[in-house]
């Protein structure tokens, strides 16, 4: 029994470890398992190919301006998060039903979307968000991922803003940032 309880930990360790190396580096595996498509006009299709701050966000007016589309992911993103902090489920809950800009459609988001907005070259304490970014109201804090943690049901990962976008297990008892995303790709048309 104690066999098959440490492979069950291990494979789900496995797969779990692959999905970030999947999602990290690579927008091409992020982008097919978010459904992202690949014919979005500016939107790169990996890290070589990455824009320039300035042309990678884009602040959207069927928004009321109060959305940024990444045209890197093709993901769409509250230009400004909330900057009171939630514990997980209230995280999951205010992104679902949040509108902004008008629009409705939020969630929390996956790990390598929220660590595709780190800059590691940004030194702490952060925010470690690009420079130039359309940004406002980030705070150098740890952010939820709708992420869960398989072997620990008791928490969720979360990406830290202020020490170079590492991620973190946070416990569902602690209250910690939400910043919402959508997938909704044709927002700027």
């Amino acid at each position: 029994m104690k066999t098959r309880r440490f492979s069950t930990v291990t494979m789900g360790a496995l797969v779990l470890g692959g999905l970030l190396v999947a999602g990290c580096g690579n927008t091409d595996a992020a982008a097919g398992v978010q459904g992202v498509p690949t014919d979005l006009p500016g939107v790169t299709q990996n890290r070589d190919k990455a824009l320039p701050t300035a042309q990678r966000f884009v602040i959207l007016p069927v928004f009321n301006s109060e959305a940024v589309l990444d045209k890197e992911t093709g993901l769409v993103w509250e230009k400004s998060p909330q900057t009171t902090t939630a514990r997980w489920s209230v995280a999951r809950r205010t992104c679902i039903e949040k509108t902004v800009g008008g629009q409705k459609g939020w969630r929390l988001p996956s790990m390598p979307e929220l660590s595709s907005l780190v800059d590691p070259s940004v030194a702490p304490p952060g925010p470690t968000l690009p420079p130039g970014h359309p940004f406002l109201a980030v705070q150098s804090n740890v952010y939820w991922t709708a992420a869960k943690v398989a072997e620990d049901p008791s928490g969720a990962w979360g990406v830290h803003f202020g020490l170079g976008g590492g991620t973190t297990f946070i416990n569902w008892a602690h209250s910690v940032q939400v910043w919402c995303v959508r997938d909704d790709i044709h927002a700027d048309q």
